[in-house]
């Protein structure tokens, strides 16, 4: 069979949507590209099961509309797959509709931590044909074309949603996330057009750049606002030395100068241990520089040291909020101590340390938002935090915080396009104005004198690193407008 791994074009005055492999949604006016790992798993999985893949990202690729649907027509597939989010599921209906009417043979398949949550209503909006739910739709999507090619003597896996030719819409269950990570192959870089993604992306300091993903997703898993937890409830990962086997395959073929490990937080003790021994061991700390997703709190200032010794550049931690009311209410299962001596223990250690901070709480008012701006602010200007990224909360459906604001009543629209944190969709205490003159606040911290005074004087590849901030002065310039007045 022909399959197709799209992302459609979608043109907006908002920007350029960072769309794959991305658990919190967002328009940019820089564009970022993300390497979609997952997808690009399953195109992979697809390939080697004899099938002939199209990797058509028209987003990365900056293709028109016309030029997508021509390099789909000429290439005629039997099956079209995408990604969707919430922000962007309407603009997907209406371009499944389109492909539709052009393809009407095709299948198309749709999958996302919106359509896990929602599968039904994409049926109801869109003649999409097959919706996978979970975060393994790598592995379902297999399941799905044997089951097209021998639909017989193949039993669809739980997870699977499906039109049949009468217009019911059927189901095979709730999702179960019991496949082996181990059986899924590396990546193939050159199917799925890596340099596409090697460059344009606010994380890399060298490059060119990739991901990867150790673990599927976050052993904690307990966030209630965040969308991956509706993808992977459970927590799996991959072997230690296996992993550190790929990373010498991208070093060697590609000349891979810095990974991204998107794993939703890394895999932590004996794990990380081995994981560390065997990079110094075989020299790759010395070729490659690694950064990943961690918690505040659950690692020692040793533990630190020993990744900076690795390899290990750059780490991003979730603060989210200093007030331990709401860190408690998002189950963050941390505190403010916990922060604080984090982020000075990864710095201490010479790593960079990058936190995420979201206002907008609907329970937080705007002297409530000042704790947590002042607190981001300092991390900035002390030198605990080199770089950050500030957003508007949302809540995303399938998610604990969803159904918490839509019973109390603070959920003011469920027009999907305005999930993208660009708009209070859960107005409390504080006021739009607030939340994103807050945004502001905290962004403009990175240009106070003792911000770039740390981060010249702490410097360890200056030319590297002066090209790094002069691409990330352009992305904070592009945060400040994405929360304009």
């Amino acid at each position: 069979m022909k399959v197709a791994f799209t992302y459609p074009p979608l043109e907006s005055e908002k920007g350029t949507p960072l769309l794959s492999q991305n658990r919190q949604f967002q328009w940019f006016t820089k564009p970022t590209y993300i390497f979609p790992v997952v997808p690009a798993t399953a195109a992979t999985m697809v390939r080697d099961a004899g099938h002939e893949v199209l990797w058509l990202d028209g987003i990365a690729s900056q293709l028109t509309e016309r030029d997508f649907l021509q390099k789909l027509q000429d290439f005629a597939p039997d099956v079209i797959w995408l990604e969707t989010k919430t922000p962007v599921v309407k603009a997907h209906w209406h371009w499944i509709n389109a492909l539709k009417k052009q393809f009407p043979e095709t299948k198309v398949v749709l999958c996302g931590d919106h359509v896990t949550a929602f599968p039904r209503e994409s049926f109801e909006n869109s003649k999409v044909d097959c919706i996978l739910t979970g975060g393994d739709y790598d592995f379902l999507l297999i399941n799905y074309l044997n089951y097209l090619t021998h639909p017989e003597s193949v039993e669809l896996e739980p997870g699977i949603w499906l039109l049949e030719a009468d217009g019911d819409i059927i189901n095979t269950g709730a999702f179960v996330l019991n496949h082996q990570l181990s059986e899924a192959p590396w990546i193939d870089r050159d199917l799925v057009n890596w340099e596409l993604y090697a460059y344009k992306n606010g994380n890399f300091r060298s490059i060119p750049g990739t991901y990867i993903m150790s673990a599927r997703d976050c052993w904690h898993h307990k966030c209630t606002f965040c969308s991956w937890t509706t993808l992977y409830p459970a927590y799996r990962f991959r072997d230690a030395i296996e992993v550190v086997d790929e990373i010498g395959h991208l070093i060697e073929k590609y000349n891979i100068k810095e990974i991204m490990d998107d794993s939703g937080t890394l895999p932590i003790g004996k794990w990380l241990k081995t994981f560390c021994e065997e990079m110094i061991n075989r020299g790759y700390n010395k070729k490659i520089t690694i950064n990943c997703n961690m918690r505040f709190g659950c690692l020692t200032a040793d533990d630190y040291k020993l990744m900076a010794k690795a390899g290990f550049r750059f780490v991003l931690f979730g603060l989210e909020s200093a007030n331990q009311s709401t860190l408690d209410r998002l189950v963050k299962g941390i505190n403010q101590d916990e922060i604080l001596q984090g982020a000075k223990d990864a710095r201490a250690a010479g790593l960079d340390v990058h936190v995420t901070v979201m206002f907008g709480y609907p329970w937080e008012t705007a002297e409530d938002m000042k704790a947590t701006i002042k607190m981001a602010r300092e991390l900035l200007i002390k030198g605990y935090a080199f770089t950050l990224q500030v957003t508007m909360v949302t809540p995303y459906p399938g998610t604990p915080l969803y159904d918490e604001v839509k019973k109390t009543g603070w959920l003011v629209t469920e027009d999907w396009d305005n999930f993208d944190m660009r708009m209070n969709v859960m107005p409390g205490e504080a006021s739009e104005k607030d939340i994103k003159k807050a945004i502001r606040s905290v962004y403009s911290a990175i240009f106070h004198p003792m911000a770039i005074i740390n981060r010249i004087t702490k410097t360890k590849h200056p030319i590297d690193d002066a090209k790094f901030y002069c691409r990330g002065l352009t992305q904070v310039i592009g945060h400040l407008t994405d929360f304009k007045k």
